[in-house]
Order: structure tokens, then sequence, then C-alpha cells
């Protein structure tokens, strides 16, 4: 199929479950159940969807359950998502209610914060930092 845009894209519909790893060169819509790691440019996952394995996408808009790690430079967590799995993006969006349980890690950083690069001194910060449910990384 090909979007507005003119680009390429698959549809893996609610009714198929793949066993194995899923590579394509075109942008995925993933409504099924995939039982392997899945590594395409651009992927939108269906809320019903089951992804138990690696996710590795440009981009990647997840509804669904994932049971594995995640990197996408622009990553949107969408409130009815559930990841189990270490993240790592360039650019990170959660909507309010979706659920990761795992580690987070910037492609920039090469693991984790060193206190030497910390830029605020938290001896002078007045009020702590509270995030409401309208809040979103990036």
């Amino acid at each position: 199929m090909r979007n507005n845009s003119g680009h390429t894209f698959s549809i893996i519909a609610s009714d198929v479950e793949i066993v194995g790893n899923l590579n394509a060169r075109v942008d995925l819509h993933i409504d099924g159940k995939i039982q392997g790691d899945v590594t395409c440019g651009n992927l939108v996952q269906g809320e019903g969807s089951i992804i138990a394995g690696k996710v590795i996408a440009e981009s990647a808009r997840l509804s669904g359950s994932v049971e594995g790690s995640i990197e996408a430079n622009d990553l949107v967590i969408e409130s009815t998502a559930r990841i189990t799995g270490d993240v790592v993006y360039t650019n990170l969006t959660i909507a309010p209610g979706g659920q990761i349980e795992g580690k987070f890690r910037h492609k920039s950083s090469g693991g984790a914060p060193s206190i030497s690069r910390t830029t605020v001194d938290i001896s002078k910060v007045a009020d702590p930092l509270i995030l409401g449910t309208e809040a979103k990384v990036a």
C-alpha cells in the first residue's frame, strides 16, 4: 500500500500472528501478534497488538503491548501502551496512562548520567518539579 505521501507501507492485520523476526524496508502498521524482533522505518502499533521481541525503528507510535527492548529516534507511547523492556530514544512522548517497566536511555548518552555533567544545582531549587497528567517527557 502507499500512503498520501507516496511511501510504501505494510499492514499486519489483527488476525495475523507471525513467529519469527520481521525486517521491513517499508513502514509498518501492526495490529496482529509478532513473536520475534521487529525492524522497520516507521512503526504504528494498534491497541490490541502484541510484540514479544525487540523493536528497532526510525519512529514508533506504540498503543499495544511490547515485551522487549525498544530503540527509536522518535518514540510515542500512547495511553493504552504497556511496555516491558528498556527504551532507547532521541525524542520521547508518553501519553497519560501509558505504562513502561524498564530503563530509559537517551541515544546520545553512553549510559547512566554522570553527576559531573549535572546542570541543575539542587540546593538552589525552591520548589520540587511536579508532573501532572498533562505533562510530556521530550
